[in-house]
């Protein structure tokens, strides 16, 4: 088979647009009497076929242009009209593309033809329209030719990078390869040229095809991928030996759960209602697994945080319709939560207790300047008076300021993790016109208790030497000698990475909107339209959430004491497997 369809379609499609363009205008044109006469020209149409036209066809048609001509039929085939691709060297028997043959084609021009003599011409026009519905399927033909060995190459590449990359992390956190022999483990020379010598011959063959220099890329790429992947038999012999120990119905029942799982993450990207059916089975996670017997009270907290946040994706998506008192109460609940936090900073006796006392109380200063400014600034604008300049220099202060304060807080875990919290809800604040205002809050609730409900899924082997969540600080020394053994629990906690990505991206909205946003959310720093400014600030009210989960996961990484590495290799993995469905939604603009 033949990589290129052969020039005669090509040739093909652009007469067909010309003739098609001049039945279709000379029935059109030859019902209406009365027409302005035209400036006689020569019809491309009649040198393009002169076999399929009359000697001498209806002044009205006759006097059209060639541009007049293909716009009537449909401007879309405009670029089917084009030099043709280089003739193959080696040519091979195309493959049959579409019914529209040659004799149909000609049988189909005459009758029009006929019916034109006949001055028949709404048969005419309708046998036009029919043929421009064949033409527009050859043209598709025609560019999709390729698709499918494209498409075979770059399922091969991204199969055989997830293939490596899942070896790369069981090579590191697991010992497969102990009883294999030496002499296996040695890479062997016949698998180096037996790659090589494919690698010729492919670039050899699309180069006797003709091919452009991209294709170089999609069928080449995939070599070295799968030579690394090859590579590593032993491990793929001690995966195999350790996978047939498995019981078939665990491991038919944790492969369909990871195929729901990526199928929901899919789906969420066109029906935003997945994420709540995925968040709902969230919730039901503490039971089954020993979590809800271990852990209790975080048990609950999790079901609660994960039906709250469920119900942000059935919301409709923020609109233009301002709801301040959403904002507003949004404030006083991050109020109230530094305030229990304070309460606690108080009750503890250590030597950072006046420095973190004061850091909690510049923050909470900051919420409520937030609050106010939101506030005033919505009933200045509802009074037509503008953005008060007051306003604005406290907004641009509060929003530097989100970015230090963070820095300056203790090293402790949740100490940290509560200070970029409140930080970034008083820029956040700033930026909402509605219930978005509530939403980082609930996620980053639902983050914090998932920290706690990782560390209590550890093994007890793991279990005999790990720290407080409280006590751990972010600098935390992760060196490679204490990283741990490689769990199915980890596939889960990049899979809940990924799903908490897309819920912060998609939880109130569709990111894709950016470009059409609501003024109103940046009222309070500016009123005066400037776009780079303006989408700057949107695109960082965007980032906020993402934010707040990358910062949870790193936490889980250090509580878990697993590679990062290996935990975002995993993330990857996901997103690639996640890729290839998307591939096949990819369609032309002339597919339907």
């Amino acid at each position: 088979m033949t990589l290129h369809q052969p020039e005669a379609p090509c040739v093909l499609l652009g007469k067909l647009s010309l003739d098609l363009g001049t039945l279709a205008v000379a029935g059109c044109t030859g019902s209406r009497e009365g027409r302005k006469q035209r400036g006689k020209k020569k019809s491309l149409a009649s040198s393009a076929a002169p076999d399929l036209f009359p000697d001498s066809l209806p002044a009205s048609c006759g006097e059209l242009t060639p541009s007049d001509c293909v716009h009537a039929a449909n401007p879309s085939l405009l670029p089917a009209i084009r030099p043709p691709k280089p003739e193959p060297q080696l040519p091979a028997p195309a493959r049959p593309g579409g019914s529209l043959s040659d004799s149909k084609q000609i049988n189909i021009l005459r009758k029009a033809r006929s019916y034109i003599k006949q001055k028949k011409y709404d048969e005419a026009v309708s046998l036009c329209k029919e043929l421009i519905n064949l033409a527009l399927k050859g043209l598709s033909y025609y560019h999709t030719y390729d698709r499918f060995f494209l498409a075979f190459n770059v399922v091969l590449g991204f199969v055989g990078w997830t293939s490596y990359a899942s070896l790369l992390i069981i090579k590191s956190h697991c010992n497969l390869t102990r009883g294999v022999s030496k002499e296996v483990k040695k890479p062997s020379h016949l698998l180096s040229c037996s790659f090589v010598a494919v690698g010729v011959l492919l670039a050899l063959f699309l180069l006797i095809q003709a091919c452009p220099w991209t294709y170089y890329i999609y069928c080449l790429l995939p070599l070295p991928v799968w030579y690394a992947v090859l590579r590593e038999f032993p491990v793929i012999q001690g995966l195999v030996t350790l996978l047939l120990t498995f019981p078939p119905s665990h491991f038919v029942g944790y492969l369909l759960l990871f195929i729901l799982g990526v199928e929901v993450l899919v789906l969420s990207f066109f029906y935003r209602y997945m994420l709540t059916a995925g968040l709902i089975a969230f919730a039901g996670w503490p039971f089954v697994t020993p979590l809800w017997t271990r852990a209790k009270s975080t048990s609950l907290s999790w079901i609660f945080f994960c039906l709250l946040l469920a119900v942000f994706p059935l919301m409709p998506v923020v609109g233009r319709k301002p709801n301040i008192f959403l904002v507003v109460g949004a404030g006083l609940l991050v109020l109230l939560l530094s305030l229990l936090v304070v309460t606690s900073v108080i009750k503890r006796k250590d030597s950072f207790v006046n420095e973190e006392l004061v850091l909690h109380l510049l923050q909470m200063l900051s919420t409520v300047l937030s609050v106010c400014v939101v506030y005033g600034t919505h009933n200045s604008l509802l009074k037509k008076q503008g953005l008060p300049l007051i306003n604005q220099v406290v907004s641009w202060i509060i929003l530097a300021s989100s970015f230090i304060v963070p820095l300056l807080s203790p090293l402790i875990l949740f100490d940290r993790l509560f200070s970029i919290l409140v930080s970034s809800m008083s820029t956040y604040l700033l930026l909402s016109t509605g219930y978005e205002a509530l939403f980082p809050l609930v996620l980053s609730c639902l983050m914090f208790v998932w920290i706690h409900m990782e560390q209590e899924t550890l093994p007890q082997s793991v279990v005999s030497r790990k720290q407080k969540v409280s006590s751990i600080q972010f600098t935390y020394n992760t060196d490679i000698t204490r990283f741990r053994d490689f769990y199915l629990d980890d596939i889960r906690r990049a899979f809940f990475l990924v799903f908490f990505l897309m819920t912060a991206f998609f939880g109130t909205g569709n990111i894709a909107s950016v470009n059409s946003f609501d003024l109103a959310s940046v009222y309070c720093f500016l009123t005066v339209f400037s776009p780079y400014m303006m989408g700057a600030l949107m695109m960082w009210k965007i980032l906020i959430p993402f934010a707040l989960v990358m910062c949870a996961f790193e936490a889980v990484q250090l509580t878990t004491q697993l590679s990062s590495k290996s935990l975002f290799l995993m993330v990857i993995n996901i997103s690639d497997i996640m890729a290839l469905p998307h591939l096949g939604h990819a369609k032309l603009y002339l597919d339907s």
